[in-house]
């Protein structure tokens, strides 16, 4: 695939995620993002030495985040098995700004009025209500109390949602999936926000009193509604994401191809994502429908691992844990959902490595634009050459693959097969023999312009210029002797810890080159050649690194 020939290439690209923070409110009673540095470069309170590691807790319903089938009904599909064929397509994005209002309802006809919804299509409904998204500015309002609308009763408590016949016509449509940029894809008052602020309830109960002469209940019959949204929906495969934003409203009744990339857990129902629209610079039928049949005739390889408890972290760093603090028959009116709360260390399953991870003054994960994630690379099977806590060398690209000066970089050791989710799983192999870059390997990054790497193992160094080292004497004597054995130097004398400890870190993050790591499923089946590739990560703004979704695009 030549950098001509890419319709990757030709879409202009627009980012719909909200910037995900410590000040991102979660959905109300969940808990909201906390970041702690359990390691820092010269050591910190609770941790050690190394690098800037950060140990994080969550919600998974807070910022722009996936809501998986298994929220409503425990027997549906995890979200690691939900093929991109199912997060990715043609869609379209309905500007029903103008019609709605606090505890409104946005119907059928709304949507059919301002754009032509297709059979299969995503849905993404611009209520207008991620004006009150935490890092917007303030909506005035004389008679609120401070002068200003209430931010989180605004995103979560008064946003408009779906009419009652409204699900029923995405059914019949077929519809992949609904994106909404506001707190929940339901009404809030469908859910247990209901009892949680009864006095926001008699606001909306008195709304449609007066509107429809109908009561709450006569509108969405208790069982009637639990029995579409906690069994109907989730089985019929249609999903939802929830608190769009960024450039959601430069689309507003238009077509486009969108792609919701989440984290792809497999023991927890929600996941933060990644969401971004394709489309040409102006609105054109024509140019669209090329565009769109272009991208529907590309393979799209992922590239990540399942995110699980069963994921093995890296030395010193803490493993996935969860615990369910809420399930779908905890709540009367069908309102109760699976909802879990999470703990973890970023340097496990499929991640970025972000520049702050050693580089104190570089950027954050989610202050790096969505367009340096993605671009032109090259996948590279090195895996012939390599065994063991072997080197390879910038020469053993270049013999193989025509790379550009500015690609993106992906390197197939063959280590992916060692994985924890692998038949032939060897963990010690995997995270300790794993084998690294030649000295030289990081000034030749830097000499190519590589946009950024990735490795289908567990670190993008030699395991021998990390902390493995110290804790594997035995293994560094054999990775000692063969380096001795191929290059006629022993490991000191060719890799000066002053200048090759965490080569990869040290030396490029600065540079703005950072690195994925853990790259594995379809790695497996990626042939040698240029693609165009995808990190998909959440907007993390205090994220020293994260992990997400790592696509590899290819004409079939």
């Amino acid at each position: 695939m030549s950098q001509t020939t890419s319709p990757l290439d030709r879409a202009h690209w627009f980012d719909l995620t909200q910037p995900l923070s410590l000040f991102t409110p979660p959905f109300p009673g969940e808990m909201s993002l906390q970041v702690h540095f359990f390691k820092r470069l010269t050591g910190a309170w609770g941790g050690g030495q190394g690098a800037n590691g950060q140990l994080i807790e969550w919600s998974n319903n807070t910022g722009t985040h996936l809501v998986g089938p298994r929220a409503f009904h425990s027997g549906s599909r995890a979200i690691a098995d939900i093929p991109l064929s199912d997060l990715c397509g043609r869609a379209v994005v309905a500007d029903v700004s103008d019609a709605v209002s606090d505890y409104g309802f946005y119907t059928p006809e709304m949507i059919s009025e301002r754009v032509n919804v297709q059979s299969g299509d995503i849905l993404l409904i611009n209520t207008g209500y991620h004006r009150y998204s935490w890092n917007q500015p303030d909506v005035a309002n004389p008679k609120a109390q401070g002068g200003v609308e209430n931010k989180e009763f605004g995103y979560y408590l008064r946003h408009p949602g779906p009419s009652p016949d409204f699900f029923q016509w995405a059914l019949d449509l077929k519809l992949k999936l609904i994106g909404v940029d506001c707190g929940c894809a339901e009404h809030p008052m469908n859910t247990n926000l209901r009892f949680l602020h009864p006095r926001e309830f008699d606001k909306a109960e008195a709304k449609v009193r007066a509107e429809t002469g109908k009561s709450w209940e006569e509108l969405f019959p208790p069982q009637e509604y639990q029995q579409l949204t906690h069994i109907t929906l989730p089985k019929a495969g249609l999903l939802l994401a929830e608190s769009l934003g960024g450039d959601l409203a430069k689309l507003s009744n238009r077509r486009a191809w969108v792609m919701v990339q989440p984290i792809p857990f497999m023991e927890v129902e929600s996941a933060w994502c990644r969401v971004a629209a394709l489309a040409p610079d102006q609105a054109d039928p024509e140019a669209e429908d090329e565009l769109f049949t272009d991208l529907e005739d590309l393979d799209m390889l992922d590239l990540t691992l399942p995110f699980s408890v069963q994921t093995p972290q890296w030395a010193n760093y803490e493993p996935l844990s969860l615990k369910y603090t809420k399930r779908v028959g905890g709540l009367d009116f069908g309102l109760g959902r699976n909802n879990a709360h999470c703990r973890a260390s970023f340097h496990l399953a499929t991640h970025m490595d972000g520049e702050k991870h050693f580089w104190a003054a570089g950027r954050t994960i989610g202050e790096v634009p969505l367009d340096h994630w993605h671009g032109q690379g090259v996948i590279v099977d090195i895996s012939e050459e390599v065994s063991d806590c072997s080197v390879y060398t910038p020469q053993m690209i270049e013999d193989r693959v025509d790379l550009e000066d500015g690609d993106i970089l992906l390197i197939k050791t063959g280590w992916h097969q060692y994985g924890w989710n692998s038949p032939d799983s060897d963990e010690f192999r995997y995270m300790i023999k794993h084998p690294g870059p030649s000295p030289d390997f990081a000034a030749w990054c830097v000499e190519r312009k590589i946009k950024w790497l990735g490795i289908d193992c567990v670190a993008m160094e030699h395991p021998m210029n990390t902390i493995q080292r110290r804790m594997h004497p035995k293994t560094f004597a054999e990775a000692n002797q063969k380096l001795i054995d191929q290059f006629g130097k022993d490991w000191d004398t060719m890799y000066p810890l002053d200048a090759y400890y965490q080569d990869m870190h040290l030396n490029l993050f600065p540079k703005g080159i950072v690195h994925a790591e853990n790259l594995g499923n379809q790695i497996a089946e990626a042939a040698t050649g240029r693609y165009y590739i995808g990190a998909f990560l959440p907007r993390g703004m205090e994220l020293a690194s994260c992990w997400g979704r790592f696509v590899a695009f290819r004409m079939s």
